[in-house]
């Protein structure tokens, strides 16, 4: 795939919010020169805990990846955009989809979706007990 082909690019999402954005570093890079999986996983939960803190009023964990999928490969220099939308709020957990948008070295303004991922957090006490919530204004 080449980073200028404009049959990838796809255009940002409107009804999510942005709620991180990285620029993966020469150490992140796996054997095959792309950007280590492991990497993006670990982007991805720091951006799901983003988007579920306004909920959780206070300390969580990730308590459950429940679906992660990389539709292509991350690029050394790529600009990550990571939006993320609530999916459900129960009484003590919080479940967050994520996608991973990349914007290509030489082809600024020009996106491919690259990660997708739906996790849960769990909102906790000072013992590591769980909590109720804050439910979304109706």
């Amino acid at each position: 795939m080449s980073a200028n082909t404009d049959s990838y690019t796809v255009q940002l999402p409107k009804d999510e919010k942005l709620v991180l954005k990285v620029i993966p570093m020469p150490g992140d890079v796996n054997a095959n020169g792309d950007i280590f999986g492991g990497w993006v996983m670990a982007q991805v939960d720091l951006a799901g805990a983003v988007a579920a803190a306004p909920y959780a009023n206070g300390r969580m964990a990730t308590v459950a990846v429940n679906e992660f999928i990389f539709k292509q490969p991350v690029r050394l220099g790529d600009v990550l955009s990571f939006f993320g939308k609530l999916v459900r709020i129960g009484r003590t957990s919080i479940t967050v989809k994520i996608e991973v948008y990349a914007e290509h070295i030489g082809a600024q303004g020009k996106f491919t979706k690259v990660t997708e991922a739906s996790l849960t957090y769990v909102a906790i006490d000072d013992h590591g007990k769980p909590r109720e919530v804050r439910q979304p204004a109706a």
